[in-house]
C-alpha cells in the first residue's frame, strides 16, 4: 500500500541519454528485467554505492571500471542480486560487461553492471546475455517511465522525477529514477538509482553535486535499518543541453542545476519510502536543536528503527513513550531530559522532558490517524537540526517478506 501521491510525471528526455527494456526471464518470464542505459561520448559520470561490507560482485566490478574509463553503457537486471556468490558472481558480472561491450564496441570496463533481487543465487548470464539485443534496439530517449517499471522488485509503483530549467538562456533537464521498497537504510538505499542531466559539468563538481544530493536524500532514508548488498546511484551529465561547462559549484547555472538535482533525489527517495513494504503512514522524523548533525540524525534514526514507534504509528496509538524510549536509546552523552520537546505535526506531545500540560490522548490519536505524520524532536543542546524520513511497520510488511524468495 503506497503512502500518497506516487504518480508518475512527465518524464522529460535528457540529450545524450538512451534507454532500453527488455525481458530477460532472469527470475519471473514475462516481465520486464533488464534495463540498459546508452550514454554518448563526452558524458561525465559519478556514482556512489553501499557501505555493507558484503557487497555484490556487481558494486565491486563498477567501482573497479569507474577507475578505469568513462562509462558508455550501464546494464541493469532485476529479480537477482548477484550477491554472496563468491568467484562466480564476479565472473558472471564481468561476463554481463563483456557481452555488452561486444554488442556495442565498446571497452569491457566502460559497462557498469547493476544487479537487485535475492541474495545467494547465481546470476543465469546466459538469459542475460541473449537479452541484450533486445534491450540495444529499443534503446529511446522517452524510455525513462518504462525504466522505472523495468527496474522494480517488491515495488508496488514505478518512480520518477523529472525537471527542465531554465537560466541565463540555458535550458537544461534533470531526469531521473529510482527503485527500493525493503531492505532499505542507505549507506553511501535494495536500492537503485539512476539521474542524469544535459547539462555539461566538469568531473570534480559532479561528485561533488552527487554527494551533497545523496546525503540529503537517498542517506536519510530508511524502511527497515538494512543496508543492501547492492545499493548504488548513479548521476550522468551528458553535456547534450548545449550550456558552458559548469566548472565550479558557484554561479548561476550552477545553483539552478544544484536546485533541480537536490529536488529531483528528494523525490526519488521520498517515493522509496510512500512504497515502503506494507507501508501505510509517511513518517517526517525532524529533529532540532542539536550539538551537531551527526547527533541529531542519531536521534532521528533511533526514532525512524524502532520498531515500537514504527507500529505504534501503524496502529494509530499515541505512545509517546516509545518516541521519547528511542531518543534516549540514542547515545547522546549529557542528555538534559528536562529540556527535550518533542511534537506530532503541531501537537506539542512532551515539554521538559515529560507530558506536555495540555496535552491529550484525543489530541494525539487525530494526528495519529493521519497518513503522513511529523515528529520533531527539540533537544535543546545546539543549533543543528537534520530530517530523516522513514515509514510505518505493517502486518504486510511480514507477508512481504515472509514469501518473497517463493
Amino acid at each position: 500500500m503506497a503512502v500518497g501521491n506516487l504518480d508518475m510525471p512527465v518524464m522529460y528526455p535528457v540529450k545524450g541519454v538512451r534507454i532500453g527494456i527488455t525481458e530477460a526471464a532472469i527470475r519471473y518470464k514475462n516481465r520486464r528485467d533488464l534495463t540498459v542505459f546508452e550514454i554518448a561520448p563526452g558524458a561525465m559520470v559519478s556514482a556512489v554505492f553501499t557501505r555493507n561490507s558484503y557487497c555484490a560482485a556487481p558494486v565491486l566490478l563498477c567501482r573497479d571500471h569507474l577507475g578505469k574509463a568513462t562509462p558508455r553503457y550501464l546494464v541493469i537486471n532485476t529479480g537477482n542480486a548477484n550477491a554472496g556468490t563468491g568467484a562466480v558472481g564476479m565472473e558472471n558480472a564481468v561476463a554481463s560487461c563483456r557481452a555488452l561491450a561486444g554488442l556495442t564496441n565498446v571497452a569491457i570496463e566502460q559497462v557498469l553492471p547493476f544487479s537487485t533481487g535475492v541474495i545467494g543465487e547465481h546470476l543465469p548470464v546466459d538469459r542475460l546475455a541473449a537479452a541484450l539485443p533486445a534491450a540495444l534496439a529499443k534503446l529511446d530517449e522517452n524510455a525513462w517511465a518504462d525504466a522505472a517499471s523495468g527496474i522494480m522488485t517488491t515495488d508496488t509503483r514505478p518512480k520518477g522525477a523529472s525537471e527542465r530549467v531554465s537560466v541565463g538562456g540555458h535550458t537544461f533537464t534533470v531526469t531521473g529514477i529510482s527503485k527500493g521498497a525493503g531492505m532499505i537504510r542507505p549507506n553511501m538505499a535494495t536500492m537503485l538509482g539512476y539521474v542524469a542531466t544535459d547539462a555539461a559539468v566538469a568531473q570534480p563538481v559532479l561528485d561533488a553535486l552527487l554527494h551533497s544530493a545523496v546525503n540529503q536524500s537517498f542517506n536519510r532514508i530508511t524502511i527497515d535499518g538494512d543496508t543492501s548488498t547492492n545499493d548504488s546511484c548513479v548521476l550522468i551529465a551528458s553535456g547534450a543541453a548545449g550550456n558552458p561547462v559548469i566548472a565550479s559549484a558557484s554561479g548561476e547555472l550552477f545553483t539552478a542545476l544544484q536546485g533541480a538535482v537536490h529536488r529531483v533525489f528528494a523525490r526519488l527517495a521520498q517515493l522509496i519510502v510512500r512504497d515502503g513494504e506494507g507501508a501505510t503512514k509517511f513518517m517526517t522524523v525532524r529533529v532540532e536543536e542539536g550539538a551537531d548533525t551527526e547527533e541529531c540524525c542519531d536521534v532521528a534514526y533511533s526514532i525512524a528503527h524502532s520498531p515500537l514507534v514504527k507500529t505504534a504509528f501503524f496502529a494509530s496509538d499515541p505512545n509517546w513513550g516509545r518516541i521519547v524510549a528511542a531518543i534516549g536509546n540514542a547515545g547522546l552523552e549529557a542528555l538534559d531530559v528536562s529540556r527535550v520537546r518533542v511534537s506530532l505535526n503541531d501537537v506539542c506531545i512532551v515539554d521538559n522532558g515529560g507530558r506536555a500540560p495540555a496535552y491529550t490522548e484525543e489530541q494525539g490519536a487525530a494526528v495519529m490517524k493521519q497518513e503522513e505524520i511529523t515528529i520533531r524532536v527539540c533537544l535543546g543542546r545546539g543549533t543543528a537540526s537534520d530530517t530523516v524520513y522513514t515509514c510505518d511497520f505493517s502486518y504486510d510488511y511480514v507477508k512481504i517478506n515472509a514469501d518473497y524468495r517463493s
